[in-house]
């Protein structure tokens, strides 16, 4: 399944025991229209506010409903957040998580110098003018293989990842940051907005950007960016799609 939410209304992606969960309401939904009790797995995990444009889950069914039934189905049972927007029979052995072979990740910044009322919560709301010329800069100096210990949450893995992409652009009053990897660290997109953005205000210069890759503790970089702006855009995979990206991500 190809999903789209709103997360503001929920304290993640994974079924929490402290409040509603997108999984939990996919799970229930799944229930009411087939009768049977799935696990439902996804390619990527989102924290609490966090929303995504193309979540993809996955769960075994033993339903003969067609794919049109099943997502016209699931759709009158979820709540109004959140929307499947594509249905596709996968092989069997299917994991939307380790199958996956890149990740797309956005970061929205309003940068105009009053608050929008329209983008509350789903926007990060900067009044202060951001140079987007030293933002980009920037970014591409986090492209490659790194160690990104200081841009992630709390991690006891192998934290070097490859940055495949690293954009920043500015539209309508908005600063964009997109990043794509094979995969993200916990919290590394984040964690790497609220440091761009402290260089297009000035704060920081480019050199201390870079140094967090080299000698910065793990968990440094800073600040970190609020949830409410960050989307998953797309997940890739080889061999699967539910069709043209542009019909679905925007």
């Amino acid at each position: 399944m190809l999903l789209e939410y709103d997360g503001a209304a929920y304290r993640g992606s994974q079924c929490q025991a402290n409040g509603p969960s997108i999984q939990a309401e996919l799970e229930a939904a799944i229930n009411k229209l087939t009768g049977e009790t799935r696990r439902v797995e996804f390619a990527g995990r989102t924290d609490s506010g966090v929303h995504a444009l193309g979540q993809v889950a996955a769960f075994d069914s033993g339903s003969r409903l067609a794919e049109t039934e099943l997502l016209r189905g699931l759709n009158h049972f979820l709540p109004e957040d959140i929307a499947a927007r594509a249905v596709r029979e996968a092989q069997r052995d299917f994991d939307p998580r380790r199958d996956a072979t890149s990740r797309v990740y956005r970061y929205r910044i309003d940068n105009r110098p009053v608050r929008s009322a329209l983008t509350r919560g789903r926007a990060w709301h900067v009044a202060v003018p951001l140079d987007v010329a030293r933002m980009t800069e920037g970014a591409k100096r986090l492209e490659g293989r790194h160690d990104f210990a200081a841009f992630a949450g709390p991690y006891e893995g192998q934290t070097r990842r490859t940055l495949s992409r690293c954009e920043v652009h500015a539209e309508h009053g908005e600063v964009v940051v997109e990043m794509q990897a094979e995969a993200f660290l916990p919290h590394q997109v984040r964690r790497t907005v609220g440091p761009l953005v402290e260089v297009g205000r000035g704060h920081r210069d480019l050199a201390w950007l870079e140094s967090l890759l080299r000698e910065a503790a793990p968990s440094s970089a800073g600040p970190v960016a609020p949830a409410c702006g960050l989307y998953l855009v797309r997940v890739a995979y080889d061999g699967f799609e539910f069709g043209p990206p542009e019909e679905w991500m925007d």
